[in-house]
C-alpha cells in the first residue's frame, strides 16, 4: 500500500495558524494487540460473482476450502461484512449438504457436519449477495474507505467519468465481498470466475484460464492463482480500459489506463520490467508469481495497493506526455508496490502489529530504485525524503516500528510503518554492508517463502548471514521508539595536535541510543575514515592530525535517522560541498550557506551550487536564494538567466524562469513568451506567471489563447492566477475541468485561493454555481481525519469570499446558495 494521502500533511503545513494534524498516540489504554489465534486455516477460495449495477450490488458462490490448524473443531467462523447471506452449506462431492450458521452482520458462525481433526479439509459453500454501499464504515487517513467493492459511475450518470469496478482490501475490507478469514497471517489458493457486460474487461490474481461469452450480452472471465496468498490482496477490476503489453522473462507484464492515456502507458509503466529485474537480482529470488499486471482505478481510496499479480493505482497515475516531461511523479510508486510482491505477498507480515515487514520494505524500496536507475544522488534525495517525512510530526517519536498497543489497525498506517522503517533499513545496509544486507533479506524471503512473518523472523535471518548479535538494532529500532536528537561540536588544540569531537544526545529522558557511525578526518587532501560507535548521552572522540584538518566530517556516509546541530563553520561546509561530496555533504553545505547569503563566500557557493550536477540540488538552491536581498538579486542574475535559457531538467528550468520574473525586466519578455509555447506545464506555467508580472496585457492574451484548451500542473496555476487577476470568464470552463480532475494534492490546495477569486469575478450565475460546487467537491473528498482543520478554512475562508463578492453585487440569488453550500456535508461512520 502506498499512501496517497500523506500530502495532505503537507497541505496543513501552509495554512498559518493551523495546527499540525493529530495523530494517535500510544497510551496504556491501547488495547494489546496479539496476533489471531489459527483455528481454521484458508486453502482454497472460489469465487463466482455477478454485479448489479443498477444496485451497486454483487451476487457471489463461495466455495471455500479449509482445516483446522492443529486442535480439532466443529465450527467454522467467517468474517462477512454487511452481507445478505442466502444459504450455506457443506459440498460433498457434486452435493451440498446444508448447515446451520447464526449471522450478526459482521461474522458468519457455522456449526460443521462433524468435528474435523487438524489438517483435515472439508468445503464450504456460501451463497450471497454483497452490498457495499449500505454497509457503514471506517476508513483512515492512508486507506479513506473500507467498503472494500467499488462501483465507480455504476449508471453511467456522469459523463466525465468511466464506469468500473475495483477492490480494496487492505486492510480487512475482503470480507466485505468474500467471505473469509481476513487475517493477514492466512494464506489461501484462489480462483475468481466474473461475470461482466462483454465490453468490458477484467483484471484478477494470478492468470486468465478462461474467457466465454454468455448469451445474454456478458462474458465470463476465470482467473486462477496457483500460488498462495493472504485475503487482502485479492482483487477484482472491471472497465473500459485499454490493456498494453509488455513482458519478463516469458511473463505477461501489463498496463491498464483508461483509453486516452493507452500511447503513453509505456512511459508511466514501461520501467516495470527493468524493476522485476533489478529486485530479483538483490532479493536473490527471481520474481515468484505467473505475471504482473497494473491498473488505475478512478476515485481510488488510497494511493495504490499491491494486490497479488494485480497492482491497483489511483487516478494520478495516469499522466500525459507533457506531464511526464517533467517527472514521471508516479514512478515511485510503481517501485513500491512491485517490491511489495517481495515483502507483503510472498512474505507476509503475520499482524498489523508487524506492518514494518510490509511497508518498510516497499518504501526502502523507492531509495533503492532511484539509487540503481538515477544515481547515488538521487537514492539519497529519495531517503532524506523519507527521513523529513517521519521527523515531520513529532508524534511519531512515540511510537514502536513494531507495535502491538494501538487503537485501531488503521493507526499502523503511518510515517513510521513507512518512512521511518525505511529509514532504519538504510541504517542497517550501512551497518552490515550490501552483501550482507541483501543476502539477509534473501535469507529471510527463502525462509518464510508463502508464509505469515514477525520482525524476530527478520532479525534472525540478519544474523545467521551476518554473524553478529542484532537485538540491540531490532530492541532499539523496532522495539522501541523515537530518535536521537546530536548536537555536534569540536574542540580543536593545536598544541597537543588533537581534536576531540563531542556527540551529546540531547532527546528527552534518559534514553540514549546506541549509534554507529563514520567520522571522517580531512587533512591535506587526504581523507581518513574512522569507525566509531557513540552509546551514551555524551560521547566523546579524540583524533590526532598533523595540520589542522580541513574537515571532520561526523556521519560521513550521512545515514543516521536522526536531528542534527552541527557546529561547523561556514569555510568547513564550504570545504564539505566540494570535497565530501555525496548528495547530503552538499545539501547540508547548500542549507547552511542559505543562511548566511550577506557573507559573500556563502553566497559565492550557492551561486556554485546552482550548476550542481544533480538537479535536485540545483533546484533547491534556487529555491533557497533570497532574491530580497539587492547582493544577491545582483550576483546571481546571469547565472538565473542561463540557467532558465539552457538547464536540460524541465523542473529546474522552470524555477529559474520563475526567479527571472521577479526582476520585471521586460528583457526578458522573449524568454517568457518563448518558455509559454514550451511542451512541459512547469515551464509554461512559470513563464505564463513571469510575464504577468512584466507585460500584463500579453499575459491575458497567452491566457485567453488557452482557454477551452487542456491544461494541467503549474500551468492550471498560471492561468488560474492570470484569469482571477484580470476577469477572464472564458478560462472558467478549462480551468474547472483542470480543478475536478486533480487528485487531492498539494498543488490542488494551493489553487483554491486564486480560483475562488476567479469564481468571484464571474458574472454568470450557473459557472458561479458551478465552481462553488466544484469547490465543496473538493471539501467532501477530504478524509475525515483532517477535516476539522481543512473545513472552516475552506468554508470560512475561500467560499466565504465568494459570498461577500456577490453580496458586494446584490446578488441575493448566489448568496443564499453559498450560504447552503458552506454547510459541511458531515461523514458518517
Amino acid at each position: 500500500m502506498k499512501k496517497g494521502i500523506l500530502s495532505l500533511v503537507c497541505l496543513l503545513s501552509i495554512l498559518a495558524g493551523f495546527a499540525q494534524v493529530p495523530e494517535e498516540h500510544p497510551t496504556e489504554q491501547s488495547p494489546y494487540r496479539e496476533t489471531p489465534t489459527q483455528i481454521n486455516d484458508l486453502v482454497h477460495t472460489k469465487l463466482e460473482a455477478r454485479f448489479d449495477y443498477s444496485k451497486s450490488w454483487m451476487y457471489g458462490k463461495a466455495f471455500i476450502t479449509l482445516k483446522p490448524h492443529f486442535y480439532s473443531t466443529d465450527s467454522l467462523t467467517l468474517d462477512a461484512k454487511g452481507m445478505e447471506i442466502k444459504k450455506v452449506a457443506l459440498v460433498k462431492g457434486s452435493a451440498n449438504s446444508p448447515l446451520k450458521y447464526e449471522y450478526d452482520g459482521t461474522e458468519l458462525r457455522i456449526k460443521l457436519n462433524k468435528t474435523y481433526k487438524g489438517g483435515e479439509s472439508y468445503t464450504v459453500h456460501i451463497d450471497y449477495i454483497a452490498k457495499p454501499d449500505e454497509l457503514k464504515v471506517k476508513g483512515s487517513a492512508a486507506i479513506t474507505d473500507a467498503k472494500g467493492l467499488y462501483f465507480i459511475n455504476p449508471k453511467g450518470e456522469d459523463k466525465t467519468k468511466p464506469t468500473q469496478i475495483w477492490t480494496q482490501g487492505e486492510t480487512e475490507a475482503t470480507s466485505v465481498w468474500c467471505p473469509t478469514i481476513d487475517r493477514p497471517g492466512q494464506k489461501t489458493t484462489q480462483e475468481i470466475l466474473m461475470t461482466v457486460p462483454a465490453k468490458y474487461v477484467t483484471l484478477s490474481n494470478g492468470k486468465m484460464i478462461s474467457s466465454k461469452p454468455n448469451s445474454d450480452g456478458t462474458r465470463t472471465d476465470h482467473w486462477k492463482m496457483e500460488l498462495p496468498h493472504a485475503p487482502y490482496l485479492f482483487f477484482m477490476g472491471v472497465g473500459d480500459y485499454a490493456v498494453v503489453k509488455d513482458n519478463y522473462k516469458g511473463k505477461e507484464v501489463s498496463y491498464y489506463v483508461e483509453k486516452e492515456y493507452a500511447p503513453v502507458a509505456r512511459k508511466i509503466f514501461g520501467n516495470t520490467p527493468e524493476m522485476m529485474a533489478y529486485f530479483s537480482k538483490i532479493t536473490g529470488i527471481d520474481y515468484p508469481w505467473v505475471k504482473y499486471a497494473q491498473i488505475v482505478g478512478r476515485d481510488y481510496v488510497s494511493g495504490a495497493m499491491e494486490n497479488t499479480t494485480a497492482t491497483l493505482h489511483q487516478e494520478s497515475a495516469q499522466q500525459d506526455a507533457r506531464e511526464l516531461l517533467d517527472e514521471n511523479r508516479w514512478e515511485d510508486v510503481i517501485a513500491h508496490e512491485l517490491f511489495h510482491h517481495w515483502f507483503g505477498d510472498y512474505v507476509t507480515a503475520e499482524s498489523w502489529s508487524n506492518l514494518t515487514l510490509n511497508e518498510s520494505f516497499a518504501d526502502y524500496s523507492e531509495t533503492l530504485w532511484n539509487e540503481y536507475k538515477y544515481g547515488k544522488d538521487a537514492g539519497a534525495a529519495t531517503n532524506y525524503s523519507g527521513m523529513q517525512g517521519y521527523l515531520a510530526n513529532t508524534a511519531n517519536a512515540e511510537k514502536h516500528l513494531a507495535r502491538f498497543h494501538y487503537h485501531d489497525k488503521e493507526d499502523m498506517f503511518d510515517a513510521v510503518s513507512y518512512q521511518k522503517g525505511g529509514r532504519i533499513l538504510n541504517m542497517l545496509r550501512n551497518h552490515l554492508g550490501d552483501s550482507a544486507f541483501f543476502k539477509g533479506m534473501n535469507r529471510y524471503l527463502t525462509a518464510n517463502k508463502f508464509k505469515a512473518a514477525e520482525a524476530h523472523h527478520l532479525r534472525l535471518a540478519f544474523e545467521e548471514v551476518s554473524g553478529r548479535d542484532l537485538n540491540w538494532f531490532f530492541n532499539q529500532w523496532y522495539f522501541n521508539a523515537g530518535h536521537p536528537k546530536l548536537k555536534i561540536n569540536y574542540v580543536y588544540d593545536d598544541a597537543t595536535k588533537t581534536v576531540d569531537v563531542i556527540v551529546e544526545q540531547t532527546q528527552g529522558g534518559d534514553k540514549s541510543f546506541r549509534l554507529p557511525f563514520a567520522i571522517d578526518i580531512y587533512e591535506g587532501g587526504k581523507k581518513t575514515r574512522h569507525h566509531v560507535v557513540a552509546s551514551n548521552k555524551i560521547d566523546s572522540f579524540r583524533f590526532s592530525f598533523q595540520q589542522r584538518p580541513d574537515l571532520v566530517n561526523v556521519d560521513g556516509d550521512k545515514i543516521l535517522l536522526a536531528e542534527k546541530q552541527d557546529a561547523k563553520t561556514l569555510e568547513q561546509f564550504i570545504y564539505q560541498y566540494t570535497h565530501a561530496g555525496n548528495y547530503m555533504d552538499r545539501r547540508e553545505a547548500i542549507e547552511f550557506a542559505a543562511t548566511k547569503q550577506d557573507d559573500p563566500k556563502a553566497l559565492s557557493l550557492l551561486l556554485q551550487a546552482a550548476k550542481d550536477p544533480y538537479h535536485g540540488l540545483r533546484t533547491l538552491t534556487l529555491t533557497k536564494l533570497d532574491m530580497k536581498k539587492p547582493a544577491v538579486r545582483t550576483a546571481a542574475e546571469r547565472i538565473i538567466a542561463g540557467i532558465a535559457e539552457n538547464d536540460t531538467k524541465k523542473i529546474v528550468k522552470a524555477k529559474a524562469i520563475e526567479l527571472l520574473g521577479s526582476y520585471n525586466n521586460a528583457a526578458y519578455t522573449p524568454v517568457f513568451l518563448k518558455g509559454i509555447q514550451d511542451s512541459s506545464y512547469s515551464v509554461a506555467g512559470a513563464s505564463l506567471e513571469s510575464l504577468m508580472v512584466v507585460d500584463n496585457a500579453a499575459s491575458i492574451e497567452a491566457a485567453r489563447k488557452l482557454a477551452g484548451k487542456p491544461i494541467k500542473g503549474a500551468l492550471v496555476t498560471a492561468v488560474t492566477l492570470v484569469s482571477a487577476k484580470n476577469g477572464i470568464e472564458e478560462s472558467f470552463e478549462s480551468i474547472s475541468k483542470a480543478f475536478s480532475s486533480m487528485s487531492l494534492t498539494q498543488t490542488k490546495f494551493e489553487l483554491l485561493q486564486p480560483y475562488a477569486q476567479l469564481i468571484a469575478s464571474i458574472k454568470s450565475s450557473e459557472k458561479v454555481k458551478k465552481g462553488v460546487d466544484n469547490l465543496v467537491e473538493f471539501r467532501e473528498a477530504i478524509p475525515q481525519a483532517y477535516r476539522n482543520q481543512l473545513d472552516p478554512y475552506i468554508n470560512d475562508m475561500i467560499l466565504q469570499s465568494i459570498q461577500v463578492a456577490k453580496q458586494k453585487e446584490n446578488n441575493t440569488e448566489l448568496v443564499e446558495y453559498i450560504k447552503a453550500r458552506r454547510v459541511s456535508e458531515k461523514k458518517a461512520f
